[in-house]
């Protein structure tokens, strides 16, 4: 029974679904709570049977759009932007991490600015972003790219510096030009790395999407949240926009770590030797 009771704890689904079941029950008391002090507005933390009503509900609450139907519509916009944003980021970063690699002075000349970049809030970074492009959609565009910059730049210098000594010696050894040590050892060795980078950047682009949306209107998932909290629509939207941003952004992490298992060598080495031991 015991050895049962372990085995069924160790299994990443089981944990899934106990920290689900107290978010629930932690929501629901929340719920409860603020629905007693009948603050105004009502329903600024509703239950979450009403918010999957309100999911699933025809009734207009915008533009003749039902809640569902003003999440989806505005998050096309958002996403577009993130995604566009995100790739840029996430070339310009390994490309930069390539060059730091290949030279010192580069890494001693760019690494602070990179660092400087990142501290700065968003919300200082979008109106200067602005008056650059002059362009609200280019703006929302290059922050996300600047946020997913970052993470993939510097995981994929860790990458790039993780490689042993060995492995030079053994190259030189062969007398394998400069390219070739970077196609069959430091390429290779930073992939993980890389995905790791792009794990961290992936939500962050979305994230910085929808705020920059607040801050500068022009529909997007953003936008609509504002508007939802202003009361411009059914606080509903508000929190359709929440879940769907939280699942968007935990799907986007399990899409980078697919398209990891696809591309790095690493992992499919791992994955054959688990089918082995299974199939004995």
């Amino acid at each position: 029974m015991k050895n049962k009771v372990k085995s069924l704890a160790n299994k990443k689904w089981v944990s899934t679904v106990f920290w689900l079941a107290i978010l629930v029950i932690v929501w629901e008391i929340g719920a409860s709570m603020i629905a007693v002090t009948k603050r105004t507005p009502e329903n600024i933390m509703p239950h979450l049977y009403q918010i999957i009503e309100a999911a699933f509900s025809p009734k207009p609450v915008a533009n003749g759009m039902s809640a569902t139907m003003v999440v989806l519509t505005s998050a096309r916009a958002t996403l577009v932007r993130a995604l566009g944003g995100f790739l840029l980021g996430a070339i310009l970063g390994f490309l930069l991490a390539l060059l730091m690699k290949l030279s010192g002075i580069v890494e001693k000349l760019m690494f602070p600015y990179l660092m400087l970049i990142q501290l700065i809030p968003v919300l200082g970074l979008a109106p200067i972003i602005l008056a650059i492009t002059g362009d609200i959609n280019k703006s929302r565009i290059v922050i996300a790219a600047i946020l997913s910059f970052y993470p993939v730049a510097t995981n994929t210098l860790a990458g790039f510096k993780s490689v042993e000594k060995d492995k030079y010696d053994l190259m030189f050894t062969y007398a394998a030009p400069k390219r070739k040590i970077y196609i069959k050892v430091l390429i290779p060795s930073a992939i993980p790395y890389f995905f790791t980078g792009l794990k961290i950047a992936a939500p962050m682009a979305i994230t910085a999407s929808i705020l920059v949306d607040t801050l500068q209107g022009d529909g997007g998932l953003g936008c609509m949240l504002s508007q939802s909290l202003k009361h411009a629509m059914s606080i509903y939207v508000f929190w359709l926009i929440v879940f769907f941003s939280a699942f968007i952004g935990i799907f986007s992490g399990y899409l980078m770590g697919w398209l990891e298992a696809l591309v790095s060598p690493q992992k499919r080495g791992i994955k054959r030797t688990k089918r082995k031991k299974g199939g004995n």
